[in-house]
């Protein structure tokens, strides 16, 4: 009975041996480095894969080149701008001109672009700094709320955020689709 005791011993010994050592090899310190390693590489690969951050801006016509969008208030783009435009005093439509800064806070219009027929996110930074405004006011303000509280209405004065420099032109940059 020793024998086979022994023998039952042996056997369930060299079992669990074979499966300690396979779980170790699996689950082991070399195992964790390898599975480590490929979740780091991964989490560098991630940010390099294609993906479409423009919110629907690639598929609104009229959007290239910013010198070549009209200079007029009837443009599109413009139907809640209230202020001068910024293409008109050194800047472009989407930047500021020199010696200004954008205003930390906007407000956001819903305009239809006739090209295609759909609505578009269109935020309207004051640019601050320089004193006065230049060019021509465009107020089209349309479905404008009243300004009887900060943020409703694009009369406010946004470059009060900015340590109360003046307001001198706007820019208006297309955000996305309006869905």
């Amino acid at each position: 009975m020793n024998n086979l005791l022994d023998s039952l011993l042996s056997w369930v010994d060299t079992r669990a041996e074979v499966r300690t050592r396979r779980l170790a090899g699996r689950a082991g310190r070399r195992s964790f480095l390898h599975k480590a390693g490929g979740i780091f590489l991964g989490g560098a690969v991630l940010p390099m894969l294609p993906y479409d951050n423009s919110n629907g801006i690639a598929h609104a016509s009229d959007l290239g080149d910013p010198n070549a969008i009209p200079d007029n208030c009837d443009y599109w783009r413009y139907c809640s701008l209230h202020g001068s435009l910024c293409s008109k005093c050194g800047g472009s439509v989407t930047q500021c001109p020199p010696g200004t800064t954008p205003s930390k806070v906007a407000w956001v219009g819903t305009c239809r672009n006739p090209k295609d027929n759909k609505n578009y996110l269109v935020s309207y930074n004051d640019c601050c700094g320089k004193a006065g405004a230049c060019g021509d006011d465009c107020t089209r303000q349309e479905r404008d709320r009243p300004g009887y509280r900060m943020g409703l209405a694009s009369e406010s004065s946004w470059c009060i955020a900015n340590g109360g420099s003046g307001v001198h032109c706007t820019v208006a940059v297309v955000v996305g689709l309006a869905e």
